[in-house]
C-alpha cells in the first residue's frame, strides 16, 4: 500500500482583522489571525478543558485542578449556571461552591489560565439550560435582545463581573476568554448586543468566542467580533431513537469543523438564506472535543480512552490549533431549595439526565478518578506545549487518495506541513467498528519515504519530517514525539512499529538507527540526546514544573510542591536526571475500604421516586450498605437501569446503568446509615454495551 499526499499550498494569514486581543499591564499580548492564536507574537496552541467549579465542591478544587493541569491542560473553561446562582429571583448566591471568584484565583494559584462561559443560556445538560425557573417564567421572549430579557441579562452580568473584577487578563489575571451565549445558531445580532453589554460591564479580554456549529452553513454569529468554536463527540446520546448511530466520521481525516450531530435536537437543518460562516477567517478552535459522553436514560454510551485520543488526534491533523475538551472533568449537580437542576424530559428537553451524577465518563470522572484518556490525551498535550510554536503554522495536507471513515481496509492519513517540515498523522481506529491490518504500507511525505510498516489493531499516532531540534536534523522517525527537557527529546515507540531514526550527517549523507523503548538513557545526536520510550509508559510520562516523571501504571500530579499518585496507595515513578532515569518509591498507608451489599425490604419511599420508574418498570431492589472505613472507593457490580443511594436519608449519588461497574467514594458513604435502590434493567433503552464488538 502505496501513500502519497497533495501539493501543499500555504493560505494567506489574516491579522488584524478581528474585533479581538489585547495586552496586559505586565507587556504580554494575546491576538488571533486567521490560522493560529497567537502568545506575544508567537504561535500557540492552547489545551482547554471544561470543569465545572459548582459541580464540584470547593474543598476539592486545588487537588483536581493540579490533576488537570498534570494531565496537560493550560486553560480551564467553566460554565456559570444562572440557575444555581439565583434560583430566587433577586437572591444571589456565590458562596461556598458557587464562589466563582475564589475558583479563578485556585486556577491562578495553578498557573491555569480560565475562559469564562457565562451564558446567559448555558445548556451543560442543566434545567432550563441553566436559565432560573423564575426568569423562564416572566413570558418574555429568551435568548433575544428585547428590552424585558436585556435587563434580566445584564443583571446576571454585572453580578458575574463584580465577583471577578481585578482577576482579567488585562490585570494579569487568568480570565482570558469569555463565551457568550452557546449554541445558538441563527441570530447574530443578538450574539454583537450580549458582547457590546459585556464590555460596556466590564469584560475587557482578548478572546470572546461562540460556539460555531449548525448542520451545514455553520452558527450565524458576528464575523469579525467573535471566533467561532467547534465541537466533535463520538456519539450522539441525545438522539431520539433506541439503535446504534452511523459510523463516526470524527475518524477519518474530514476538514469540515461543524459536526452536525451535536445539539442536532434541538438545532434546525439549514440556513434558508444560504448562509456560510467564512470558516477561513478563524483559527480551528475547539470547545467541545468529547473525551467522555454522558448517557441519557434512552442512550447509555460507553467511551474508551481510544475513543477520545484517536478523535483528538484526528482533528490535531486536520489543523486544529485550540484543543478544547468538553467535559475533561465530571462532576455532581447541586440539588436546588425548588427543584433538581438536571435536565429532564419534564423540563422540556428531549432527554432524561440523572439527578446528580454528571460523571461524563471522562478523563477525570465525577470523583477525580482517571481514566484511560487521560494519560493518552496528555501525549498530544506535551506535544503541542513543546512543539505547538512550529505546528500552529503547518496547515493540512490530505492523502492523495481520501479514505472515509466506512474504509475498514485501507491506511487513513494525512499531513500538516509548512512545505518544508511536518507530521504525518495516521489513525487506525474506528469507534464500534473493526479496521483489518494493514501490512506494508509505505508512506511518502514531502521529498521522505518512510520505512515500510505493518500497522495492526487499534492504533492512532503520528511521525516527525524533517524535525530539527537544536543541531540534530531528523530526516524522519517512526516513532511519536512526547516533549522535550532541555537537550533531551523524548519518543515514543508506536505498538508493532519498530523505533526507527534517520538522522542528517554532518558531512552529509544520513544515518538509520534503531532505538530500543523503555526507561533508558537513549543515544546522544550532536548536542542532542533522544530517548524512546515504549507506549505503555509513554502514557504515564509527565512534565510538571519542567521535569520528567513517568509513573509505573499510576497517574501522577504535583500538589504543594510533592509528587502525588491518583490511584490510592503506595506508587513508584522514575524521574529524569539529565542522562538517565532515577526510580523514587513512595510508601502511603491506604487500607480500601469493603463494602457489604443486604439485601433490604423497602426502608423509605424514595425521595426521587420518578428516577427509579424512568424505564417504566416498577420493580425495585433494596441493599443495605455497609462500607469498613472511609478509604478508597468501592464498587457495585449488580445490573440494573438506575440507582440511587441514600445516605442518612439524603440523595447522595445516583447512576444510569451502562454495563460497566459503578464506583463511588468510601468517604461518601463511611459513618452513615446507606442504602442503595436499583430499578430493573429495561429493554426501552439502547445498551451500546450490548453492541460494543468483541474487540473492544
Amino acid at each position: 500500500m502505496e501513500i502519497r499526499f497533495r501539493d501543499y499550498h500555504s493560505s494567506e494569514i489574516l491579522r488584524g482583522h478581528l474585533h479581538m486581543g489585547g495586552k496586559n499591564n505586565c507587556g504580554q499580548a494575546i491576538d488571533v489571525t486567521s490560522l493560529y492564536i497567537e502568545r506575544n507574537g508567537k504561535p500557540w496552541i492552547g489545551v482547554m478543558g471544561e470543569y465545572h467549579f459548582s459541580r464540584d465542591r470547593r474543598e476539592n478544587w486545588k487537588n483536581e485542578l493540579a490533576k488537570i493541569k498534570a494531565g496537560g491542560v493550560n486553560i480551564v473553561s467553566t460554565y456559570l449556571f444562572w440557575i444555581y446562582h439565583e434560583e430566587t429571583e433577586g437572591e444571589f448566591d456565590f458562596s461556598g461552591d458557587l464562589d466563582i471568584r475564589a475558583f479563578v484565583l485556585a486556577c491562578k494559584e495553578q498557573q491555569l489560565e480560565v475562559l469564562l462561559r457565562i451564558g446567559p443560556w448555558a445548556h451543560g445538560e442543566c434545567r432550563n439550560g441553566g436559565f432560573p425557573d423564575w426568569l423562564v417564567h416572566k413570558g418574555c421572549k429568551l435568548r433575544d435582545s428585547n428590552p424585558d430579557y436585556m435587563r434580566y441579562a445584564r443583571i446576571w452580568y454585572e453580578q458575574i463581573y463584580e465577583q471577578v473584577k481585578g482577576l482579567l487578563f488585562k490585570d494579569s489575571g487568568p480570565i482570558i476568554g469569555i463565551q457568550l451565549e452557546n449554541e445558538l445558531v441563527d441570530n447574530a445580532e443578538h450574539l454583537l448586543d450580549l458582547k457590546r453589554m459585556a464590555l460596556d460591564i466590564g469584560f475587557e479580554v482578548p478572546l470572546y468566542t461562540v460556539t460555531g456549529w449548525n448542520s451545514r452553513y455553520g452558527a450565524r454569529i458576528p464575523v469579525d467580533d467573535v471566533m467561532p468554536v467547534f465541537g466533535a463527540y463520538a456519539e450522539a446520546p441525545w438522539a431520539d431513537h433506541l439503535h446504534s448511530q452511523p459510523l463516526s466520521q470524527h475518524y477519518a481525516f474530514y476538514t469540515n469543523r461543524n459536526d452536525s450531530a451535536v445539539g442536532m435536537d434541538i438545532l434546525r437543518d439549514h440556513a434558508p438564506d444560504g448562509w456560510r460562516l467564512p470558516y477561513e477567517r478563524y483559527p480551528y478552535a475547539t470547545c467541545e472535543l468529547g473525551c467522555g459522553l454522558q448517557s441519557t436514560h434512552h442512550r447509555r454510551i460507553n467511551m474508551s480512552g481510544m475513543d477520545a485520543y484517536a478523535m483528538a488526534l484526528v482533528k490535531l491533523g486536520c489543523g486544529n490549533n485550540l484543543l478544547g475538551y468538553y467535559m475533561y472533568h465530571g462532576g455532581t449537580n447541586k440539588i436546588g431549595r425548588q427543584s433538581t437542576f438536571q435536565e429532564s424530559r419534564a423540563t422540556g428537553y428531549p432527554n432524561d439526565l440523572p439527578i446528580l451524577d454528571y460523571d461524563f465518563h471522562t478523563c477525570l470522572g465525577q470523583y477525580g478518578q482517571a481514566r484511560e484518556q487521560y494519560g493518552l490525551l496528555n501525549m498530544l498535550h506535551l506535544f503541542v506545549r513543546d512543539f505547538g510554536k512550529k505546528l500552529a503554522t503547518m496547515e493540512h495536507v490530505a492523502a492523495e487518495e481520501f479514505v472515509p471513515c466506512e474504509d475498514m481496509a485501507r491506511l487513513r492519513c494525512c499531513m500538516r506541513t509548512d512545505g518544508r517540515s511536518g507530521y504525518v498523522f495516521i489513525n487506525h481506529y474506528q469507534r464500534m467498528a473493526r479496521v483489518k491490518d494493514v501490512f506494508d504500507a509505505e508512506i511518502t511525505a514531502l521529498d521522505i519515504t518512510f520505512p515500510k510498516m505493518d500497522v495492526r489493531g487499534d492504533a492512532a499516532f503520528f511521525f516527525p519530517v524533517h524535525l530539527q531540534i537544536a543541531d540534530a536534523h531528523i530526516l524522519w522517525a517512526t516513532a511519536q514525539p512526547l516533549c522535550t527537557a532541555g537537550y533531551t527529546v523524548f519518543f515514543a515507540k508506536v505498538d508493532g512499529i519498530p523505533a526507527r531514526y534517520a538522522l542528517s550527517e554532518p558531512e552529509g549523507g544520513s544515518k538509520v538507527i534503531d532505538a530500543p523503548a523503555g526507561l533508558g538513557d537513549g543515544f546522544t545526536v550532536g548536542n542532542v540526546r533522544i530517548v524512546t520510550l515504549d507506549w505503555k509508559h509513554a502514557r504515564y510520562l509527565r512534565k510538571l514544573e519542567g521535569n520528567i516523571y513517568v509513573g509505573e501504571e499510576c497517574n501522577l500530579y504535583l500538589l504543594d510542591g510533592k509528587i502525588h499518585a491518583i490511584e490510592g496507595g503506595s506508587f513508584s515513578y522514575h524521574v529524569w536526571n539529565d542522562d538517565h532515569f532515577r526510580c523514587v518509591a513512595v510508601n502511603c498507608r491506604f487500607h480500601p475500604a469493603a463494602m457489604t451489599l443486604e439485601e433490604a425490604d423497602e426502608p423509605f419511599l424514595p425521595l426521587y421516586e420518578h428516577e427509579l420508574h424512568l424505564g417504566g418498570s416498577g420493580k425495585r431492589h433494596w441493599y443495605r450498605i455497609t462500607v469498613s472505613n472511609a478509604e478508597g472507593f468501592v464498587t457495585i457490580y449488580e445490573r440494573y437501569d438506575t440507582a440511587q443511594i441514600y445516605a442518612n436519608g439524603e440523595l447522595c449519588a445516583d447512576h444510569f446503568y451502562t454495563g460497566e461497574p459503578w464506583s463511588i467514594p468510601a468517604a461518601l458513604l463511611f459513618g452513615k446509615e446507606c442504602w442503595v435502590v436499583m430499578s430493573e434493567e429495561t429493554d426501552n433503552v439502547y445498551w451500546e454495551y450490548r453492541a460494543m464488538p468483541t474487540m473492544h
